[in-house]
């Protein structure tokens, strides 16, 4: 009798259990990417895998807002499936021509029997990315993001290559976080970073699987609020909104949205270092959100600048001079004017620089605070680009005097005042026709297709640190190996490095000591990836570098057609390869003590092709050859510590 009773119960429940779970699947073009979205008991979750295997596990999504709490007690309305093929051309990322393939999945929610939230899915043959789409209620046309549910569940085996978020309101003149902390490299999952978790984008290897993730975002504007990523529990990560101490405790750390309102994107590239490292995905997300005043391509390219290697003694008017002379024999297109200019050289000075710069066919960009009420920087000028009025003002004078762009420094955080600042100030620099450069500031989240004037950012550990500290040299090659897998591969990275001489000071003999060798310094040219560079090159390079380097560093091109990994691991070494027009660069570095020894496959290059090839030896001497390309497409290289390569079709 009791038996029959718990049946007949259980019969009784089992419609109740099958309602209670539900399951939608979509797949990414070529099928190897799947995603399946759960809703159970109310409670909306996906998974996501690679070939068939795991790469995300279960993981909570949701929203929660001051109109309600859109995590769970949801049921699902229904589903939207359609293909995405679009195609779309940009000459500041890495690959100019884009034909970009994605399924699309929307599934609407309710809630007490009205429609509250969308959550939108691509799924690319790279990547997965999703979004939250809120909905009014009843008169409600606003609200405030309190907390996003969004987690990313990786297996507690995989291993994690990340940047740790700092404290606000620390290291010099209270400006952190600047986004410019050493990586942690193939450590466990399961750690917070320094207590405040982690700056996107955010690179593991699931474990023995080896398939390989990186988390990050794009679509962020003055909308919202700039994220970063939290552990939780073991492989347990979420997103995470902005610490309250940043820019200097003004302001909230939560969103408001006008409704209907869309989050940014939280994108997962998956799969190979190929995929990783080739993605372009912060960009295939995104929309214009302005016209171009006129066409920037024509204002990207190289320049050079004083600082680097004179610091603040070398922005006088004399020096900058020279350095416009310097630009004009290297054939570059600008000079960056650093810190204190308008104390040190003055308007008037500037106006005559820029004068003189314009006969030798040299443009000048200019250094600028970003401050604004948010760190202790001194450095000048201040004061300007935190106010609108002011802003324009200057703008319109740099406009008049022939200004090519600015670079602006010292910003405080990621809250949504910040996030709109950088949107005001790339708005207002489009009117009066300026590139714009952030330096001190977080990462660009598919920035180079929203405005049209944005050039890069900084957001890395940078070369500034290699004059400031002989630590960063030891480090120089290790670093250069884990740019190209992380940071460098979601958005422009303002290094400023490729430096020629021997010391970090004016003279060439005093100063930091450079590690690396000068065909590394010719490699990282183009593993950078920036439409505009300044390099840390200097005047006297003409005479005491090699010519074969020089001569390089003038025709290297800053703009690239294509990208393609061939080889490498984040902080051991990388070898890729970018194409400018028919000109392919293939360039290495490594950082491990012993020489990398490696016969590549180059099929980028057709038998019988002369190519040009730059190495080091032993001694970190580097030599030009020129080989013809063999029929099997194959080339055999030795990078020493600290060393480079480049091979280029002549």
């Amino acid at each position: 009798m009791t038996r029959t009773l718990h049946f007949c119960t259980l019969l009784l429940l089992l419609p109740a259990i099958v309602m209670a779970q539900t399951s939608t699947t979509a797949k990414s073009p070529n099928g190897r990417i799947a995603l399946e979205l759960t809703l159970d008991n109310g409670t909306p979750s996906y998974s996501v895998s690679y070939d068939g295997q795991q790469a995300i596990g279960k993981s909570a999504l949701g929203i929660v807002t001051n109109m309600g709490d859109y995590s769970n007690n949801l049921s699902l309305k229904g589903t939207e499936t359609r293909d995405i093929n679009k195609q779309y051309s940009l000459t500041n990322i890495k690959q100019s021509h884009v034909n970009y393939a994605a399924t699309e999945l929307v599934a609407h929610y309710e809630q007490d029997g009205r429609q509250v939230l969308d959550i939108i899915f691509r799924i690319s043959n790279r990547d997965v990315a999703f979004r939250y789409k809120v909905l009014p209620k009843r008169d409600t046309r606003v609200c405030v993001v309190k907390e996003e549910q969004s987690f990313f569940s990786l297996p507690e085996q995989s291993t994690s290559f990340l940047c740790p978020q700092s404290k606000p309101m620390g290291g010099f003149a209270r400006t952190s976080p600047s986004y410019e902390t050493p990586y942690t490299l193939d450590e466990p999952v399961g750690k917070n970073g320094w207590g405040e978790g982690y700056t996107f984008p955010c690179l593991f290897k699931v474990g023995p699987q080896n398939i390989w993730v990186l988390i990050s975002e794009t679509g962020t504007d003055g909308d919202y609020v700039g994220c970063r990523l939290l552990n939780k529990q073991g492989g347990s990560y979420c997103i995470g909104f902005p610490q309250s101490g940043e820019l200097n405790g003004a302001g909230s750390t939560t969103p408001s949205m006008a409704l209907p309102g869309e989050t940014p994107w939280r994108t997962i590239t998956i799969g190979t270092l190929a995929d990783i490292v080739e993605t372009t995905v912060p960009f295939d997300l995104v929309k214009l959100k302005y016209e171009a005043s006129q066409d920037y391509s024509s204002i990207y390219g190289k320049g050079s600048w004083s600082w680097i290697i004179g610091m603040d003694p070398s922005c006088n008017f004399d020096e900058q001079k020279r350095y416009i002379d310097f630009s004009a024999a290297m054939g570059y297109q600008s000079v960056l004017i650093d810190a204190f200019w308008d104390k040190q050289i003055g308007y008037e000075g500037i106006a005559q620089l820029a004068r003189y710069g314009k006969e030798k066919g040299v443009g000048l960009f200019l250094w600028y605070n970003s401050n604004g009420s948010w760190n202790d920087a001194p450095q000048t000028p201040i004061g300007k680009m935190n106010n609108s009025r002011i802003r324009r003002e200057e703008m319109r004078w740099m406009l008049q005097n022939g200004i090519r762009g600015i670079k602006v420094d010292f910003f405080g955080g990621d809250k949504q005042p910040m996030m709109q600042l950088y949107e005001d100030i790339l708005s207002d620099a489009n009117d009066y026709g300026l590139l714009v450069i952030f330096h001190g500031c977080t990462l660009p989240r598919g920035w180079e297709r929203m405005y049209p004037n944005y050039a890069a950012s900084e957001a890395v550990l940078a070369s500034e640190n290699l004059h400031f500290g002989q630590g960063a040299c030891d480090a120089e090659a290790r670093n250069a190996c884990i740019h190209p897998f992380i940071r460098n591969t979601v958005g422009a990275m303002d290094f400023g490095g490729s430096t020629l001489n021997k010391y970090y000071g004016a003279d060439n003999q005093h100063g930091t000591v450079r590690r690396t060798s000068d065909v590394f310094a010719l490699a990282t040219a183009v593993l950078f990836q920036s439409p505009v560079q300044h390099f840390a090159l200097a005047p006297n390079n003409l005479t005491d570098a090699p010519a074969w380097a020089i001569d390089f560093m003038k025709q290297v091109p800053t703009t690239w057609d294509e990208v393609r990994f061939i080889d490498g691991y984040p902080g051991q070494y990388i070898i890729l390869a970018r194409r400018h027009g028919d000109k392919w660069f293939v360039v290495g570095a490594n950082a491990e003590k012993e020489p990398l020894k490696k016969t590549i496959t180059l099929p980028m290059f057709e038998k019988g092709t002369a190519l040009k090839v730059y190495s080091d030896n032993a001694q970190l001497e580097g030599s030009v050859k020129s080989i013809k390309q063999t029929k099997k497409q194959q080339v055999s290289i030795v990078i020493p510590c600290n060393g480079g390569l480049v091979i280029t079709n002549e």
